[in-house]
């Protein structure tokens, strides 16, 4: 057995949010120990630069300190030694996200992309780490939430933690702190939900009973066992926060105190059903991008970008089944779901960039374009979350027609499990080839699916979803846009089509602010550009209620004067405003056909 790799963390100074983290190697390289840190963090697709937040770092062995020598933005080779050698370093972390780190008076969140350094040449040997808490007082309550391993530790205590190796260990992020616990197991396997953060009042059991409807559903999808002895939710809570990162028995979360259910609370409020789509979608990443994964992952490269045109598949189909499970598990109505999926239509209906990038380059292009959008972006690029979702979903209504019920998308999901994510982490790791999700799809179903394929990923093409709801009883409602807030949803009294900016709109020191504007819009047509701060329209302050109140009004072919400062410069534009387009989508359930009734219920199991 390799000699382990060890690591003391501690929270060393948390008012100035401060890591100090002791590696420890005994057996390092004889001519000279490289060390290095990824660049990012698997499940968020941007080059990160986590070694940026090391402040310090001295090495040294049993005679004293050695040299180290910066190689590049992640590396660092030390200088020869054949005794132990031990490094020592500081990381400021204040990102209050889910993908870094971070460190306060209150709590302390950490991934190991961001505070261990991965010993070159020995990132294959077993791994210990020592969690050791903040000195003083004002700590005594604090408690450990993580996934991994537990060596010399009680459940939930400080003490030695250990991983198979190194990408084990970055796979297990860690809460610290004095947090809530809510218990329960899913389909026998224990599950540590841990809410941290300043907490309102909440209804622990209905939070209880409704994540495990959620995780039951997943893990009998894909097949019992579980693929984890236990698994652990941590959420941060806060005002206004949402997020999530998955990890292969964990996730990481962030909700705002108004998503929590409360006691007394009846019915499905929308701020819980978007938290529980979160959840969802969280955890079924267990399966679907953790261990069924492209090639391109399988390892993740630490130092550099890793490419695949298959995120579409890996975050797109399990952006379909994250409210899919709400529905099917009967925590939501199928008009809750309906209502969710017409917000998922509309949002991608009201993007150009649609007509700009297929599926297969959004994925492709994630590291350049999705997590870095502009003011540009929804002229020039479409989201593999959201429209991957959407052909998802008219993957699996074809199977389901083409079969005649007698296969869906499930079918496929399960097979990929057993080929490619089933026994990933026993052995030598095998992704899916680039061609090879297609290749499954047709071998699964007996069909020949290249046309739907080339149409879905590879066209800018218009998606067939009014077609693939008709066929399961689902009405249509296409409309123009109703008031800002409107995200999409059925009107059983739609109003005529209006006009519209041609604009997203924000707000700043109360007056107008526009954040994007469409190609070939009304404002773009008129001159004006993203940032521009509207000030005046047709001889009247500009505010949201003004601006409302004219578009309201306004017919098609009608001109006005907008006053507006691009940076310090006072301009002046003529503004015709157009018909509004019908991209808002309304979806409804018809009860009529009997036949596509029963299609629709079994597409949703309701």
């Amino acid at each position: 057995m390799k000699p382990a790799i060890h690591y003391r963390i501690v929270p060393v100074s948390p008012e100035a949010h401060l890591f100090e983290i002791t590696l420890t190697i005994d057996k390092p390289e004889p001519a000279g120990q490289r060390l290095g840190l990824p660049v990012w963090i698997p499940g968020s697709y941007l080059v990160r630069e986590f070694a940026k937040n090391i402040v310090s770092i001295e090495a040294f062995d049993e005679h004293g300190a050695l040299p180290m020598a910066k190689l590049d933005k992640r590396s660092w080779q030390v200088a020869p030694t054949r005794a132990p050698l031990t490094v020592r370093y500081t990381v400021y972390g204040f990102d209050l996200s889910v993908r870094t780190a971070y460190l306060d008076q209150t709590r302390a969140f950490f991934n190991g992309t961001s505070l261990c350094l991965g010993v070159e040449g020995q990132l294959d040997a077993p791994v210990v780490v020592d969690l050791v808490a903040p000195a003083g007082k004002d700590y005594r309550e604090w408690r450990v939430a993580t996934s991994l391993k537990p060596l010399k530790a009680k459940p939930f205590a400080f003490g030695s933690y250990t991983a198979a190796n190194y990408d084990e260990l970055i796979d297990h992020p860690v809460e610290l702190g004095d947090f809530t616990l809510i218990q329960f197991k899913a389909c026998g396997v224990p599950h540590d939900f841990v809410l941290s953060g300043r907490l309102p009042k909440i209804d622990s059991k209905r939070l209880a009973r409704d994540v495990k409807a959620i995780c039951e559903y997943q893990i009998k999808l894909f097949g019992e066992p579980a693929p984890f002895d236990r698994y652990v939710f941590m959420s941060f809570v806060s005002g206004d926060g949402y997020g999530g990162l998955e990890h292969r028995a964990s996730t990481a979360l962030m909700c705002s105190r108004d998503s929590l259910p409360q006691p007394g609370e009846t019915g499905m409020k929308s701020s819980y059903r978007q938290y529980l789509g979160l959840i969802s979608h969280e955890y079924f990443h267990t399966w679907n991008v953790k261990r069924i994964k492209p090639a391109a992952y399988a390892p993740y490269p630490a130092d550099g970008e890793a490419y695949s045109r298959l995120l579409w598949a890996f975050e797109g189909l399990t952006s379909y089944y994250d409210d899919l499970t709400l529905v099917r598990t009967g925590l939501i109505e199928v008009d809750s779901y309906l209502e969710l999926l017409s917000h998922t239509i509309t949002g991608v209906l009201r993007s150009p960039g649609r007509q700009v990038q297929t599926l297969e380059d959004s994925s492709f292009d994630t590291w350049i374009k999705y997590y870095r959008p502009d003011e540009n972006a929804p002229n020039s690029m479409v989201s593999y979350y959201t429209k991957g979702a959407l052909a998802g979903m008219c993957l699996d209504l074809h199977i389901r027609k083409e079969t005649a019920g007698k296969q869906s998308l499930d079918d496929v999901m399960l097979a990929l499990w057993q080929r490619y994510g089933r026994d990933f982490y026993q052995g030598k790791p095998v992704g899916v080839p680039e061609e090879g999700w297609e290749a499954v799809a047709e071998e699964v179903t007996g069909l020949k699916l290249r046309p739907l394929f080339d149409l879905l990923l590879r066209s800018t093409e218009e998606l067939p979803l009014e077609t693939a709801l008709a066929q399961v009883g689902v009405l249509w409602q296409a409309r123009a846009q109703v008031g800002a807030g409107d995200k999409g949803g059925w009107l059983d009294k739609a109003k005529p089509t209006g006009v519209w900016l041609g604009a997203r709109t924000g707000t700043d020191a109360g007056l107008v602010k526009l954040t994007h504007l469409f190609t070939d819009g009304p404002a773009m047509n008129a001159g004006l550009s993203a940032n521009d701060v509207l000030v005046a329209i047709d001889g009247l302050k500009a505010n949201q209620a003004n601006l409302d109140a004219v578009l309201a009004t306004a017919k098609p072919g009608d001109k006005l004067e907008v006053l507006a400062f691009r940076r310090d410069e006072l301009l002046k534009f003529k503004l015709k405003l157009d018909s509004a387009p019908a991209t808002t989508v309304g979806l409804k359930a018809s009860e009529e056909d009997k036949a596509k009734l029963a299609e629709r219920r079994a597409w949703l199991g309701a």
